[in-house]
């Protein structure tokens, strides 16, 4: 991969590791009829404020150039005062990687991988090479995160800015320009005792959000991380569907572009973005599960490994924790732990050459 970058970090406080082990572990989805759900649009906050102010500034920096193949996104231990960022391709080998001095938020559009840093910059590399910075969003304190999420067409990006209390978090989300910072709408503020977390984009006129605990207190599979997701329109913040209940049904995984698995404690059930069950089947106990791509697999994480429903395959010791395509799962890894990449067709393994955990896929459009 050659040398990867590493700048100093801040120190971080003790939240900035709890919202980065749940950003790695956990989703929440609720379950339904076997057909799409009805629903009624509701607000999920006030109206938009339009605010001409650009808050982003850019250089000259390379068209997005529409990806030819499938990568997996690797992000370094969090512990460590730097991480790397690192895309993987089907086959194993590293397409490129960057250096940044704060742990994650990292978000994928459809053709780059995009990152932050110390100062509240946003950063961006891609398989082709290009790497360069987008845009910037309000600097990380002691007691504050910023979150994003750009738009699969590299035009938009939703941010949140989430302020931590010892009662819980104050919590801000805007949509803007991802180049400029032009059309701003301040479309979302409320404090309370749960916050959101950007999670991606449904095409480029729906953005996804999860609801999650502002704290970590309290126990048990999936307690702390995604219990919800919402699909609202990121100009207004309208709540088109709620995928998932925050505890009737909470996320066991990743969201995919066919949508996301919800666990209501006996069955599993695949939802798609209209808060459809797609299909429903049997898991008697807490697992991570990814929804393919497609739709059409389920890998199913415990602590032996990884099998796919419904088929004779099982992976032992290979703890995938995101799909890149809908034949190939890839596992996080450390220096004793080395990342693997596998096809579930068969359960083949290749070792990766990078370190990290699992921060999504390229394409990364929803």
């Amino acid at each position: 991969m050659g040398t990867q970058p590493r700048v100093s970090a801040p120190g971080r406080p003790w939240w900035a590791a709890a919202v980065l082990l749940a950003l790695a572990t956990a989703a929440a989805c609720g379950g339904g009829p076997n057909s799409a759900a009805g629903h009624s649009p509701s607000p999920l906050a006030g109206s938009p404020t339009p605010n001409a102010s650009a808050t982003s500034q850019t250089g000259s920096t390379p068209a997005p150039q529409p990806v030819t193949g499938a990568y997996g996104v690797l992000v370094s231990s969090q512990s460590a005062s730097s991480y790397t960022v690192a895309l993987v391709a089907v086959d194993g080998s590293c397409a490129n990687a960057a250096g940044a001095p704060v742990p994650e938020p990292v978000s994928t559009s459809n053709s780059r991988a995009y990152y932050m840093d110390a100062q509240g910059v946003v950063r961006f590399i891609a398989p082709n090479g290009d790497a360069g910075r987008a845009t910037t969003v309000p600097a990380g304190t002691a007691s504050r995160r910023s979150m994003f999420a750009v738009s699969p067409d590299d035009q938009r990006i939703a941010v949140i800015v989430n302020d931590y209390t010892t009662s819980g978090a104050s919590t801000r989300l805007y949509v803007e320009d991802l180049n400029g910072g032009g059309s701003h709408l301040d479309i979302y503020n409320r404090t309370g005792a749960r916050t959101l977390w950007p999670i991606g984009w449904h095409g480029t006129n729906n953005l996804v959000v999860a609801v999650v605990p502002s704290c970590t207190q309290g126990g048990g599979p999936f307690c702390c991380g995604i219990q919800e997701l919402h699909v609202i329109d990121p100009a207004s913040a309208t709540r088109r569907f709620t995928i998932g209940d925050l505890t009737a049904c909470p996320i066991v995984g990743p969201a995919s572009p066919a949508g996301d698995i919800c666990w209501d404690g006996a069955q599993s059930k695949v939802l798609n973005w209209t808060a459809g069950t797609v299909r429903s089947f049997a898991v008697p106990g807490p697992e991570f599960q990814l929804l393919s791509p497609d739709g059409t697999r389920v890998a199913l994480v415990d602590n032996s490994g990884t099998s796919i429903q419904g088929t004779s395959v099982s992976m032992a010791g290979m703890f995938a924790c995101t799909w890149v395509d809908d034949t190939h799962v890839l596992s996080g890894g450390d220096p004793q732990h080395q990342p693997r990449l596998a096809n579930v067709a068969n359960g083949s393994m290749v070792p990766v050459a990078a370190q990290g955990d699992c921060a999504g896929r390229l394409p990364g459009g929803l």
